[in-house]
């Protein structure tokens, strides 16, 4: 699977775990380069605290585009640090 935005790969794995329609890719998977960390949060009652991060490709920012869970709940230990997109990242094979 491949995390696309403004035709650059941001992340690319075969081993994505696919939870309620997202992919997480593994964070070694993935282009650090085209991320920037916000401070921006969401809470999911059996994920736990999701932390955003915009994409960044050739100064166009898309602003909190991709979420992990740093620290989830037990019932989401294995997306631990994972990263998911979304607001027109494209996920493709």
């Amino acid at each position: 699977m491949k995390a696309i935005w403004k035709n650059k790969v941001i992340a690319e794995s075969k081993n994505t775990i696919v939870v309620e329609g997202n992919h997480y890719f593994p964070p070694e998977s993935t282009n650090h380069s085209y991320l920037t960390k916000t401070d921006h949060t969401t809470t999911c009652g059996w994920k736990g605290v999701a932390n955003y991060y915009s994409v960044v490709v050739d100064g166009e920012i898309n602003q909190n585009a991709a979420w992990v869970y740093n620290t989830p709940k037990e019932q989401a230990a294995n997306i631990k640090n994972y990263l998911a997109f979304w607001k027109g990242v494209e996920i493709t094979q």
